[in-house]
């Protein structure tokens, strides 16, 4: 006979007392429920008591602000017992300055919007290219709008854009100075390098190709007027620079003396002076005056045939001259040679601009600083050669040309990735505008010495 299952027999079966029996489970829960919230309250009550608040922290602080880790009202403002979850502006301009960016910014962002703590030990100034972009890329201005990375949105550089020029109008063909050429009229043929001429403003000039003399000299004209001033739309950077980041403007005495020679005349072995007309002129009379006058016999001249011109009528066999006649003959063909040739090789002249008939000489111009709103290092650079970014030196033959490498140039190295240099914002470019700073007035002091008497 099949046995019959009900449900009341099934309820019969089970231990009522079940949930009522100590097993080593249920008391190792019971335990742990007391222990650890017990354990929990002790350890953020000892922390409230020596009054470190790093129980309460979202991480730690940067190297710049580690010891203010215990100090969270410095920069977190206290209310009704508890302190704010950001950090507020006022703190920050308590220690720090920081001046505003552009002109046209409406509205300036918070301090904590950008430079974020609690990250560890970074640098508080590297800041996400989030915070850039929350303007950047939606800003509708063509050069500076639609900016979200460098690897992706950011534009060509202002500088290379289509249409710009080199303002300098020191002529120069960097593709013949970059293949074998001869030194001097008479001289070797050598191989120039970029850091015979070019070389960073704290870095010694290679003087493999000057000339002493030509160094030595005091010159009438301020290298300072040579070089245009700064846009007033130019951000200065937080720190200092260290000499490095920009290329100084090449003299003539430390790269091109002792190949291009300022001969002007056959009786003498040295060149005018690098310098303005009216010295070089002033030079060549007095030069001139003390030959003569050493040499008198010289004011016979005999005819050269090889300075006949056809179609010009042929001087005399000899002629007999004053001297100041012989000075001022010898003046007027130095300078044509010198105008027409030697110094118009490299310079802009305006010839009989001035009112004592001298030519102008066309300011240089040179340009420092490219681009004016990023900042760069060629010191962190030595490692590449001039060419590898600078390809474009190699086939340039006109002075005109900007030879700055592309921003494609730069982004095979600075891209996103661990096989790559950083390429965020900061690294270029700065935010505030560092040349409007004020000196803040120091308000914090440090915990250690608040006790210690002093």
């Amino acid at each position: 006979m099949a046995r019959t299952r009900t449900t009341k027999k099934l309820a019969q079966r089970i231990d009522l007392n079940y949930f009522k029996r100590s097993t080593p489970f249920k008391r190792a829960k019971f335990w742990l429920s007391v222990l650890l919230p017990a354990f929990a309250f002790a350890w953020i009550a000892w922390h409230f008591l020596v009054r470190d608040h790093r129980v309460y922290s979202s991480g730690r602080l940067s190297s710049a602000h580690a010891v203010l880790e215990k100090e969270c009202a410095a920069c977190h403002l206290e209310q009704a017992g508890q302190l704010s979850a950001a950090a507020t502006d006022s703190a920050c301009l308590a220690c720090h300055d920081g001046p505003v960016h552009h002109p046209f910014v409406t509205k300036q962002p918070a301090c904590t919007n950008c430079h974020v703590e609690h990250r560890g030990r970074i640098n508080p100034s590297s800041v996400s290219n989030q915070g850039c972009a929350l303007c950047h890329a939606r800003l509708a201005t063509p050069l500076w709008g639609h900016i979200e990375s460098f690897e992706a949105s950011h534009p060509q550089f202002a500088a290379l854009k289509e249409g710009l020029h080199d303002p300098g109008t020191i002529k120069l063909n960097h593709a013949i100075h970059m293949k074998p050429i001869r030194r001097g009229p008479n001289g070797p043929i050598v191989n120039l390098e970029c850091g015979n001429c070019h070389h960073a403003t704290a870095a010694e000039a290679d003087l493999t190709y000057a000339d002493p003399k030509y160094r030595a000299a005091s010159v009438s004209y301020n290298e300072s007027d040579e070089v245009p001033p700064m846009d007033d739309g130019t951000l200065s950077p937080a720190k200092p620079m260290n000499g490095r980041e920009l290329m100084a403007p090449v003299k003539f005495a430390n790269a091109c003396a002792s190949c291009h020679l300022l001969s002007f005349d056959k009786h003498f072995e040295e060149g005018v002076p690098h310098d303005e007309p009216g010295v070089v002129h002033t030079f060549l009379l007095k030069k001139f005056r003390e030959y003569i006058t050493a040499h008198p016999g010289e004011i016979r001249v005999k005819r050269d045939p090889n300075r006949d011109l056809t179609g010009k009528p042929l001087p005399p066999e000899v002629r007999i001259l004053t001297p100041a006649q012989w000075v001022a003959e010898r003046t007027t063909e130095a300078e044509d040679l010198l105008w027409r040739k030697t110094c118009k090789q490299c310079h802009t002249l305006n010839v009989g601009a001035s009112a004592d008939g001298l030519p102008n000489i066309a300011e240089a111009k040179t340009t420092t600083r490219w681009m004016p709103h990023a900042r760069f290092d060629h010191g962190a650079h030595t490692g590449f050669t001039c060419v590898s970014c600078h390809a474009t030196a190699l086939t340039s033959m006109e002075s005109s040309d900007v030879l700055l490498p592309g921003i494609a140039t730069c982004r095979t190295c600075h891209a996103s990735g661990p096989d790559h240099a950083e390429s965020r914002c900061f690294e270029c470019h700065t935010y505030h505008d560092w040349s409007k700073r004020k000196e803040v007035k120091p308000t914090f002091t440090l915990p250690a010495l608040r006790t210690s008497g002093h």
